[in-house]
Order: structure tokens, then sequence, then C-alpha cells
């Protein structure tokens, strides 16, 4: 079976549509759980930076970086300990923000997100889990 790998510059835009498509349900399972069902935003945003995660994980691998050949065991352990950091890193943020820079929760999140996103996550995925 032919492998048809992408691009370098073809995985860049493919791993910045699947990381909207991951950014959009973590920020509606935030914004759900916090405004919906009145759960508090750091929980909210766990809990929505993990389903952000899965959504990445599967995107990237099959579609982004078209690793779906590659040893999943090894994929997944990277991703898992990338993803522990970027979720630390992400909720740290977010918690210094909104508790010590009281910017509301939503805007907060933004910021963080983009600074982690293009400073950690992209590096990290394209070289580390899925090189």
């Amino acid at each position: 079976m032919k492998k048809n790998i992408p691009s370098n510059f073809t995985s860049f835009i493919r791993y910045n549509i699947v990381a909207g498509l991951a950014t959009a349900t973590d920020f509606l399972v935030l914004v759900l759980l916090t405004e919906a069902f009145q759960l508090w935003y750091m929980f909210s945003a766990v809990t929505g930076a993990v389903s952000g995660g899965v959504v990445s994980f599967i995107l990237e691998r099959n579609w982004a970086f078209h690793k779906r050949y590659g040893n999943i065991y090894k994929q997944s352990l990277k991703y898992s300990a990338v993803w522990v950091t970027s979720i630390f890193l992400n909720t740290s943020g977010l918690f210094i923000l909104v508790e010590y820079a009281n910017i509301h929760y939503i805007l907060s999140k933004v910021i963080v997100a983009m600074v982690v996103g293009i400073g950690f996550n992209y590096f990290t995925h394209k070289y580390f889990i899925f090189k």
C-alpha cells in the first residue's frame, strides 16, 4: 500500500485546519460546561482540552501528518507527554490571566491558546510525535 506523505507546506496547512477543529471542540466544551452547566471554568477548561486533544490526535495522525501507518503506541505515548504539557501550559496561563490579571476566561483562553498553539504545539507535534 502506497503512503502519500504530504509536503511540509501541506502538513502545515492541514495541521492548522485540525488545530482549528480541535480548538473549536475545546472552546465549545469550555463554554458549554461553564455557562450552561455552571461548572468551574478550570474544570471546564481541562475537560475541553482533553476533548480537543482526542480530536487533534486522530485527525493529525490520519490526515495532517498522514502517519496512520506509524506505531500508534509510540505516537500515543509521545502525544500524551506533549498533551499533558500543553494542558498544563494552557490551564496555568488561563488561571493566571483570569485570577491575577482579571481578564474574562474566554478572552484569556483565546490569548493562551494562541501562544501555546503557535509556540509549542505545532513544533512538538510535527517534529516529535509525528516525525
